[in-house]
């Protein structure tokens, strides 16, 4: 892999490369390797801290309007899984990858959880390479591209606890999510989930992960069964609405 060329798609220079390289390996690379001193595990629990801090900090400063719990919820919506593994891949994080042989076969390059612990532990380098304002230099300009997009999808309303709401207020019955569909590879799986209230179909919703697909199925059925609080689908997500 050239490092050179992934910096520059990453538009930052590391002053110790071998950090950026350790970000990029898999447990499973340094199993199969002996020679391999360190996995990127450690720097991925120092970025997962430095994300955290970095995006609150952030959003504090730059959304006075919102309340504890709306920042609460954008700053989890930024930081999940699937949404920190799409940034890996708008700069072909997974091409750079060291993986052992059965996970690159397996199709690790791809797999969400993998791409988003090799982003955190990128920025857990960067930390140690060059510090804390090194990082946030490099990652508000994702924060503010991101947090506008989710904003305006409403990408950060927790559809699943507004639905139970709504169902408890209006009978009483608690929704039920069902798996109903997957397709695709292990590290590509598309999920599609059905909400069931009272014993009917009020909307289904697919997804990379299953809690993706039911967060789609509960905004499919908000949109139905209350309009004036539906959230309109987020990124990762996509749904459509049935009854019976």
């Amino acid at each position: 892999m050239d490092f050179n060329q992934l910096q520059a798609r990453l538009g930052m220079r590391f002053q110790n490369p071998a950090l950026l390289e350790q970000a990029l390996t898999h447990s499973s690379y340094r199993n199969e390797n002996p020679d391999c001193q360190a996995d990127n595990e450690r720097l991925e629990f120092l970025g997962d801290a430095v994300l955290d801090l970095v995006t609150a900090r952030y959003l504090y400063a730059h959304h006075p309007a919102l309340h504890e719990g709306e920042l609460t919820r954008l700053r989890a919506a930024l930081v999940r899984t699937e949404q920190l593994a799409e940034l890996a891949r708008s700069f072909e994080l997974g091409k750079a990858l060291r993986v052992g042989r059965g996970e690159a076969e397996s199709g690790g390059r791809a797999r969400d959880t993998l791409l988003c612990c090799a982003f955190e532990a990128m920025l857990g380098a960067l930390y140690l390479d060059s510090g804390e304002q090194a990082v946030c230099a490099w990652l508000e300009p994702q924060l503010e591209q991101q947090s506008a997009i989710i904003l305006a999808r409403q990408g950060h309303i927790d559809s699943k606890s507004v639905l139970q709401e709504w169902a408890q207020a209006n009978g009483g019955a608690t929704p039920a999510y069902e798996t109903i569909d997957e397709q695709g590879p292990d590290h590509a799986k598309e999920f599609t989930v059905r909400v069931m209230i009272a014993g009917k179909s009020h909307g289904t919703g697919s997804g990379r992960s299953k809690q993706a697909a039911a967060q789609a199925a509960a905004q499919a059925a908000l949109h139905d069964l209350a309009p004036d609080r539906h959230a309109p689908h987020n990124l990762s997500t996509t749904s459509n609405s049935s009854s019976q």
